[in-house]
């Protein structure tokens, strides 16, 4: 890996900046702060914050099936006890019994190419605030295990350039703080809200636009065919199993991340027409100073050739605007159409403890703002 090429890094708005702070202390740049010390060395992470040769990055697999990647990957998924077995019926209590075996069998199958995931075990559970369920899949643990690892290897690349207020699924980083954002805008007498709600959007990313995506950054071909491998598991639902051509599984360790990345260009666009866009996962608001600006802004979403060409050919003609409402009095800013922030929560999140109080906090913390002053809630579905 060449990391002595000094790379000018192209110019983008709205970058996590390295001198965040939470609680008033300094933090790490959160691309340092993802990074495993037995992954990313001092001289990668250098490379990675001076730029290397031509912009991307070779020869990442080897990190992927080192030994220590898989293990620490495979002590990382069954830490939790109580996580459900995918298609291979194999316990997190059963896989660590055999932590050994299964590492090395890992890192042999991955070195010598013959590692293929199995399918993934599909589910549905109750969605907060609402009588529909969600899908949700179960990879098995082993597959888990590989995912972690890969995305230890692959995260502080793309979460170095991620936009600054993408809160969803990133270090140092949550619904809470979105929320303070949201607030503090508010405040500052952005009261002029366009709400986005990307319908299906985890089940319908185009493979290969996020793949291509991806490749801007990554070279090498063994990682890039493992991401097409995880996107293209079969789906075990029932006694019926199907092979997706499109979307990122729900419940799957690398979705998060892989979902961050197809939208973030958005994010950058967004900033570039100086707007202030607050987004967690596939809920975003564009919060604006008056009707004008939130007309226009809701009109790149609607019309623009960039939307498009970012989200794929059939976004456009499918964008319809259900609410536009004002109102003066006094009554509480009801922005639970902008969180629920959890709605498209992963499997790993699901197991948090608290996660039902977290969600009702983020809600209840939007309405009790009040005396905002003519607030327009233009809500867009957008579907793929």
């Amino acid at each position: 890996m060449d990391d002595g090429m000094n790379q000018t890094p192209e110019e983008q708005p709205s970058a996590v900046h390295d001198n965040a702070k939470q609680g008033g202390e300094a933090l790490l740049p959160s691309y340092r702060a993802c990074a495993k010390p037995w992954v990313w060395t001092d001289r990668m992470l250098t490379a990675l914050e001076k730029g290397v040769k031509g912009g991307k990055w070779f020869s990442l697999i080897d990190k992927v099936y080192s030994r220590r990647t898989i293990a620490e990957a495979a002590l990382w998924v069954t830490r939790d006890k109580r996580k459900a077995s995918g298609v291979d019926h194999v316990s997190p209590e059963q896989f660590e019994e055999r932590l050994l075996e299964e590492t090395e069998k890992l890192v042999r199958q991955l070195k010598d190419g013959t590692y293929h995931p199995q399918a993934i075990r599909r589910v549905y559970i109750p969605k907060p605030g609402s009588l529909e369920k969600r899908p949700l899949g179960i990879p098995t643990i082993r597959d888990r295990a590989v995912q972690a690892a890969l995305r230890d290897v692959i995260e502080p690349i793309f979460e170095k350039d991620f936009a600054e207020h993408s809160y969803g699924f990133r270090p140092q980083r949550g619904c809470k703080d979105a929320l303070r954002r949201v607030d503090h805008l508010l405040k500052k007498g952005y009261t002029h809200i366009v709400d986005v709600d990307l319908k299906g959007y985890f089940d319908t990313i185009p493979h290969d636009r996020l793949i291509a995506r991806v490749a801007k950054k990554i070279s090498d071909s063994r990682v890039l065919q493992l991401i097409q491998m995880f996107l293209t598991q079969g789906i075990l639902e029932g006694l019926s199993e199907w092979t997706p051509e499109q979307g990122t599984p729900q419940g799957a360790i690398i979705s998060p991340l892989l979902s961050n990345i197809y939208l973030d260009p958005l994010d950058h666009l967004m900033a570039e027409q100086g707007f202030e866009m607050v987004r967690y996962a596939d809920d975003f608001v564009i919060l604006c100073r008056s009707r004008e600006e939130a007309e226009q802004a809701l009109s790149i979403v609607r019309v623009s050739d960039h939307f498009e060409s970012l989200l794929g050919h059939e976004v456009v003609q499918r964008v319809q605007v259900d609410v536009a409402q004002q109102r003066t009095d006094d009554r509480p800013l009801g922005c639970s159409l902008f969180w629920s922030p959890f709605g498209q929560a992963f499997q790993d999140s699901l197991s948090e403890k608290h996660l039902d109080e977290l969600e009702y906090s983020a809600v209840a913390d939007l309405r009790g703002h009040a005396g905002h002053e003519a607030v327009m809630r233009d809500r867009v579905e957008v579907s793929f």
